[in-house]
Order: structure tokens, then sequence, then C-alpha cells
């Protein structure tokens, strides 16, 4: 911790100063930058968790759009909400805004201290600190990937960024480093850094306006820094989806709690088992379909049934009219489902 405070009081004003006026120069022009109200902030903020900028900025147009107004958000039904979401990915999100929403609503007004944002639905540290920070100039530092990355490389700093003590530090050194007037900018200003000039990649060393004072670079260390504990074990789930055409209609259930995409709907699924004899001929539409998550990776087949009775299902399944499918949030894999089968179709048109 001595090397780390050392420089960090000598070096402190120069990289504050340095980051400011690179972003007044170079920070990225977003909608939501362009109003102080704390809805829309907060909307960017869970809607960009695990997200790319291009894609989460058409979400959060389509969100502010329907519901302008955080009560709209709230009067919304789950799955409206999920339908909008969808392609997003991390549903959890998704139903953790629309819990907070409500949260909103009833306290009467959006909070405006970290404590009381904190306490929203889905809300950590770092959305907590930057919904204050940006909405109300609130002075808390947000510490994110970004974050870790541009205070380890700048300061040389090897304490590995997930575990306690490399939290303790980065968040202690963000605090310090925050200017207490300027703490919208400097947040927004960490983060546009992280993610165009001091990158995880490839990152702009050479015009960078900070480089005569990183450590990182004078040491020969960027690409080792910040250091990061291996310990995620992926695993590989096996899933089997029936895609179930009978007399226009198909059958669909919500998934239960405690698994992945909670609350979402899907078409006839088969996980360690082999396929049903019982079923009939099905039509193999695709094998070996990849989708990685966070903590897992799905392989998939896709399957297509066609039948003129139904056949027996559990009790959770509904039927409904084909084209009403769209009116249910499902996973993205089972958007890859829904296009192979309209693949199929349109090849059997051509036929």
């Amino acid at each position: 911790m001595a090397k780390i405070w050392k420089l960090t009081v000598r070096n402190m004003k120069l990289f504050t100063s340095t980051l400011l006026q690179w972003f007044q120069e170079n920070g990225r022009q977003l909608p939501w930058r362009e109003t102080r109200d704390p809805y829309a902030i907060w909307l960017s903020e869970v809607i960009l968790q695990q997200t790319r900028i291009q894609q989460g900025t058409a979400y959060w147009e389509r969100f502010m759009e329907r519901w302008p107004r955080v009560e709209g958000l709230a009067a919304a039904s789950e799955d409206e909400v999920l339908r909008m979401w969808q392609g997003l990915g991390y549903y959890s999100r998704a139903r953790n805004l629309h819990a907070a929403a409500r949260q909103i609503v009833a306290l009467g007004h959006f909070p405006n201290t970290f404590e009381e944002i904190k306490k929203l639905r889905g809300v950590g540290d770092y959305t907590a600190a930057a919904i204050a920070s940006i909405a109300f100039n609130l002075p808390e530092a947000v510490v994110d990937g970004n974050v870790y990355r541009v205070l380890s490389r700048y300061f040389g700093i090897d304490t590995p960024i997930n575990t306690t003590e490399g939290k303790h530090t980065f968040t202690a050194l963000a605090q310090e480093l925050l200017p207490v007037r300027e703490a919208s900018a400097f947040n927004q200003a960490m983060m546009d850094f992280g993610a165009i000039q001091c990158t995880p990649q490839s990152p702009r060393c050479l015009l960078c306006p900070l480089a005569e004072s990183c450590a990182a670079l004078r040491e020969g260390r960027v690409d080792e820094l910040p250091v990061k504990l291996k310990t995620l074990k992926v695993k590989t789930r096996h899933l089997l989806y029936i895609y179930i055409r009978c007399q226009g209609q198909t059958a669909i259930h919500r998934r239960g709690e405690g698994d992945i995409w909670q609350g979402l709907w899907e078409p006839f699924l088969i996980e360690d088992a082999p396929l049903p004899e019982t079923m009939g001929k099905l039509k193999l539409l695709r094998s070996n379909v990849k989708h990685v998550l966070t903590h897992r990776i799905i392989l998939a087949d896709f399957y297509l049934l066609d039948c003129e009775q139904r056949p027996s299902l559990p009790a959770d399944y509904i039927w409904i009219d084909e084209p009403d499918i769209e009116n249910y949030g499902v996973p993205r894999l089972v958007e890859l489902l829904l296009e192979a089968v309209a693949d199929q179709d349109a090849s059997n048109r051509k036929q």
C-alpha cells in the first residue's frame, strides 16, 4: 500500500486534470448525457451492464420511447418488460429493473443519495455511484472494469482486482482521485478513457496524454495489468429444443426460478435425456448451436415436429397461435431456433 499511496500523492493532480481535459475533447456523445433525469440515467446504467454501447443505446431509446417516465415502466407487466429486453441477455437485470421502478413509484420520487439509490433492486456500488454522481453530482467514485484497468496500469498496481484487498485498494484510490465538485465529469471520463484510450487489448499508448507518467508503460507491463485471479469454472450444458407445430399452433412454457432465463418462454425442451420415441418423426434443423453465457456454454440441437394431433406434454406447456410467439419474451437461443424454423419454411415454399 505504501507504494500505491506514494504514487497517488505524487501524480494525483496530474492524473485528474489530464483525464478531465481528455474527456472534454474526446468524451462520447451519448443521449443520456444530455439530461440530468435520474430515471433516464438509471435506465442507461442498468442496460449497459454487460452490453456494448451501440446495442445498449438502441435499447435505451426503445425503453424511453415506450416508457418515458418511471410510472409507465412500473405499471407495465413483467412479460412486457422481458419482451422489450429480449436480445440483451442477463434477464435478471430486466426483472430487477421492473421491481426497482415499482420501488421508485412507491417512494414517490427518485432516491437522491448513494445509500438510498443502492436500496433499489439490482443496484450495486458501481451503479449507485454512477447515478449519484451523474444525476446529482454527488462525490461518489465509480469502480468498474475500465477503472480497474486505468488505475492499475497508470499507478502500476498488481493487486488482483477480484480480491477483497484489490476492491478496497482501487475503491479507495478512485475516491481519493475524485474531484469533489466535478464528480460527474470525472466518473464519465474514467469510463470513456478505459473504453476508448486504455482498452483491454491494443491500448493507444502512443497517443495517450498520460503516457509519460504511466507506470505500466514505463515498466513494460501494459499487457500484464490489471491482474485477475482465475476462479471461474465454465460448465457445458446440452439442450434439445423441439418446435412443435400442430394445426397452426405451437407449445411453449415459461422457465421457472433458479436457472438461466428465468421467466422467459421456450418451446418443448429436453435436457439430459434422449429424444422421445413416441413423438413421431422429428426433423433436425440445426445441431450443436453454441451459445456462450458467463458461467456456462450451451450446446443446442433444434428439431421441428409437424403433427396433426397434439402430443402429450407436461402441464405447464400452453398452446398458442404460431404468430403470437412474437408477444412472448424468449432467450436469444430460442430466437435462433425460430429463425431456423422460418428458414425451413422458406425452403419448403421454394420446392
